[in-house]
């Protein structure tokens, strides 16, 4: 396509577009168009993208292994693993001794990390889904989601029934598709039917706008936490990761924008906040851990992510937000938690 062009033609008009001066007309265009910045990269075969990493300083030993990681991975998602090898960020020249291997097993660790994570995540998932549904339909009876006598924020409770509405009518479950063949009202089907299918992200979403603060607080109180405010940060936080998961984002160097709220006193084994860089990996990491304990599931995690680290002698802790002592800490040292 011609953009030059295709701006000429349809974004210059002139008001008096029939007596309009052309001299006019074209410095117009110049003007706007000095402030474009046209993406002119080209596409490159994966020779070509071994070439242009050598050039640049990347020690590369076996080419065929290269072309066959470059035809399963590609070259855009492996230059995230090989930033730390640059020397410099705008040539993107590579310190000396870099290899196209190492970039390789920084981007297996990635790989297995974020296995670890997502699994961890789907036992935490899944016990919160468990307690939410029964401690507020005990409280408030099976249709409490959609009752605005219960929501703080009524523009928020819309959003939320939104969000359930367009879940339930794409759903394939055949628990709802048997619910609605058998039930007309009310409109939805019972919180235990319904919740088990909404996302993460709006499950939480109902939970924050819950304006029954004992059963949040009691909900909080069976993960150990001494509020729902804390609870509410870490799902806030866990939400975020489990996306970075399921679209397999890199995760070991990522900045996490939702930060946990790790200041709080914490009845169970944890760790030195003064140490922690919270929108780094490792004050998540850690929250799921302790999460983790309280359900009897933080020893397995624990014991597979040190398994983890020690195996990648290629990986620098420090990267995730690790203090050099992290081991050391009681929520690392303790397999089990007092509760």
């Amino acid at each position: 396509m011609n953009y030059y062009s295709y701006f000429c033609n349809n974004r210059i008009r002139h008001a008096s577009h029939k007596n309009s001066e052309p001299g006019r007309v074209f410095l117009l265009y110049l003007l706007v168009m000095s402030t474009f910045r046209i993406y002119t990269k080209q596409a490159l075969s994966i020779p070509n993208q071994i070439a242009l990493l050598k050039n640049r300083g990347l020690q590369i030993d076996d080419e065929s292994l290269a072309s066959k990681f470059l035809s399963e991975v590609s070259y855009f998602r492996l230059v995230q693993y090989l930033r730390p090898m640059e020397a410099d960020k705008t040539t993107h020249k590579f310190k000396p001794n870099s290899r196209f291997e190492d970039a390789i097993a920084l981007y297996e660790f990635d790989n297995e990390l974020r296995n670890l994570i997502f699994r961890a995540i789907q036992k935490l998932e899944i016990a919160l889904r468990t307690k939410i549904i029964h401690e507020f339909s005990i409280a408030h009876g099976p249709f409490w989601f959609f009752d605005t006598n219960l929501a703080d924020d009524e523009h928020k409770f819309i959003e939320n029934m939104n969000a359930i509405d367009c879940e339930i009518l794409r759903s394939k479950d055949e628990f709802i598709k048997e619910h609605k063949k058998n039930y007309t009202k009310p409109s939805f089907p019972p919180a235990w039917k319904t919740l088990e299918i909404v996302s993460l992200g709006t499950l939480s979403k109902l939970y924050y706008n819950f304006n029954d603060k004992k059963s949040k607080k009691n909900i909080a109180r069976q993960f150990n936490l001494p509020q729902q405010e804390v609870l509410e940060s870490w799902m806030r936080s866990l939400t975020v990761l489990r996306n970075c998961c399921a679209h397999h984002s890199r995760l070991w160097n990522r900045y996490l924008t939702n930060a946990p709220q790790i200041k709080a006193s914490l009845r169970g084994a944890w760790i030195d906040i003064n140490k922690i860089e919270t929108n780094k990996l490792y004050a998540i990491i850690c929250c799921i851990a302790y999460w983790l304990d309280a359900i009897d599931y933080g020893s397995e995690f624990k014991r597979k992510l040190k398994i983890l680290i020690s195996s990648y002698t290629q990986v620098n802790p420090k990267a995730m937000g690790f203090p050099s002592d992290w081991m050391k800490e009681p929520l690392w040292k303790q397999t089990t938690m007092s509760k």
